[in-house]
């Protein structure tokens, strides 16, 4: 065999161990955060559920179903820790993501209870400055 037919065969390979486990990982991510998040340790949470997030396509069209809910569920969660460090600005842009990939009645709520708080803590002027 050729070195040229080797070398091809040999990135194809790595392409499809490389691309099959995306999702997998994802949701190790995904959980990690989760249970950093149920730990209080909200940061760390945080830069799981992006990782999770950064390891499937951006395109949702590109995405299986049990990707699309990875993604989903990670988006949630960013809205839900970012809330709960006060940057409502951030969690509501996540929670709009998360409606627009899923059209749940539940995310409709979220979206709408995190637009509620941020309008209250603009007037109260409370918000807590984001770190982007």
């Amino acid at each position: 065999m050729s070195k040229t037919i080797r070398t091809v065969i040999l990135i194809a390979i790595i392409t499809l161990l490389t691309n099959g486990c995306g999702g997998e990982n994802a949701q190790r991510h995904l959980d990690l955060g989760l249970w950093y998040f149920e730990k209080a340790l909200v940061d760390d949470a945080v830069l799981e559920y992006k990782e999770a997030i950064r390891l499937l396509p951006a395109d949702a069209r590109r995405l299986t179903q049990e990707e699309l809910n990875i993604v989903a569920t990670a988006h949630r969660s960013l809205a839900v820790a970012y809330a709960s460090k006060n940057w409502f600005e951030l969690a509501q842009a996540e929670a709009q993501i998360t409606f627009e990939l899923q059209p749940t009645e539940a995310n409709y709520k979220l979206l709408n209870l995190v637009r509620q708080r941020a309008q209250l803590e603009t007037l109260s002027g409370a918000n807590s400055p984001s770190p982007y």
